[in-house]
C-alpha cells in the first residue's frame, strides 16, 4: 500500500516537472513574437532603447496604417491568399490521388515506382530549383500565377503522408462499396476522402503554411510588383543603409495572423492526423 503511494507521488512530481519544462520552453519560444508585436507599436525612437520596453509607451497603432500604406500591401495580400489557396487545394487533390494509387490500385512495379518516388524527397530543392525555372521561362510563365501555382501543387512528401494514413482504412468498406455498384472514382471521392479528413486537414495546414511563407520561389519567378507575395514584399521595408523596423514589425504581424488563424481552426486534426499517418505501413 505504502509503495503504491510512493509510486503515485513520484509520477505527479514527474508530470509537474514536465509541464513546468514545457511551460518553460514555450515561453522561449512565445518571446521573439511577443517582442514583435511590442515592436510593431512603438515609436521609432524606443526600438533599441535600453533597457528594452516590452509594453510600449505610448503605443501607436498609426504603424499598422502607415505600413499597408507603404507599399502596394493590399496587392501581396491578395497575391498571397491567391497563391497558398491554390497551392493547398491542388496538392492535397494530386497527393490524395497519388496516395490512394499507390496504397489500393494494384498494378506492376507500384512498389518500385513508389520508392523511386519517394527518393526524390531526398533532392534539395535548391537543385531542381534552375530546371523549373528554366522550363518556366520556355513556357513564358514567367511572373505569372501559373509560375507561382504550379510547381507545388505536386508532392512526394504529402503522396507518402496520406498513403500512410490510407493504408490504416479497412479494405472491407471498399470491398462493400464494390459489391453496391461503386467503381474506383467514387470509391475514393465517397469513403476514402470523407474518412481521411484529419490526415487532409494536416497536409492542407502544412501546405498552406509553407506556401504562405515561401520567399525564395517568388522572389525569382516575379519580377514586377503587382505580383510579389507577401514574404518579398516584406523585404521592401529593409533599406540598403536603414531599415524601418516598427513597420516591418507591423507587416510581419498582419502577415502572421492568417498562419495562427489556420493553425488554431485545424488544430483538432493536425495531432490525429498525424499520429493516425504512421499507424501502419
Amino acid at each position: 500500500m505504502e509503495s503504491g503511494k510512493i509510486k503515485q507521488r513520484s509520477e505527479i512530481i514527474k508530470k509537474i516537472i514536465l509541464y513546468i519544462t514545457l511551460s518553460v520552453i514555450a515561453v522561449f519560444m512565445a518571446i521573439p513574437f511577443l517582442w514583435m508585436l511590442s515592436t510593431s507599436l512603438k515609436d521609432p525612437a524606443a526600438v533599441f532603447r535600453y533597457p528594452p520596453q516590452w509594453i510600449p509607451k505610448p503605443i501607436v497603432f498609426k504603424n499598422y496604417i502607415d505600413a499597408w500604406k507603404a507599399v502596394p500591401f493590399a496587392r501581396f495580400f491578395l497575391n498571397s491568399i491567391i497563391v497558398a489557396v491554390c497551392v493547398t487545394i491542388g496538392q492535397v487533390f494530386t497527393s490524395s490521388l497519388a496516395a490512394y494509387a499507390f496504397a489500393r490500385l494494384q498494378f506492376p512495379g507500384r512498389d518500385k515506382i513508389f520508392l523511386c518516388y519517394l527518393a526524390t524527397m531526398m533532392i534539395p530543392g535548391q537543385v531542381t530549383m534552375i530546371p523549373v525555372f528554366i522550363l518556366c521561362r520556355k513556357l513564358n510563365l514567367i511572373d505569372t500565377y501559373y509560375a507561382l501555382i504550379l510547381p507545388g501543387m505536386f508532392s512526394a512528401y504529402g503522396t507518402f503522408m496520406l498513403r500512410q494514413f490510407f493504408l490504416t482504412i479497412p479494405k472491407e468498406l471498399e470491398e462493400a462499396a464494390i459489391i453496391d455498384g461503386l467503381n474506383r472514382w467514387q470509391i475514393y471521392w465517397k469513403i476514402i476522402l470523407p474518412l481521411s479528413k484529419p490526415a487532409l486537414a494536416t497536409l492542407a495546414t502544412f501546405v498552406f503554411l509553407g506556401s504562405w511563407n515561401d520567399f525564395m520561389w517568388p522572389l525569382i519567378v516575379t519580377n514586377s510588383m503587382e505580383m510579389k507575395t507577401l514574404p518579398v514584399g516584406l523585404a521592401a521595408f529593409q533599406g540598403l543603409y536603414a531599415s524601418d523596423w516598427t513597420l516591418l514589425m507591423a507587416a510581419s504581424t498582419i502577415v502572421i495572423a492568417p498562419v495562427l488563424i489556420i493553425y488554431v481552426f485545424n488544430q483538432r486534426f493536425i495531432t490525429r492526423g498525424i499520429v493516425m499517418t504512421g499507424l501502419k505501413g
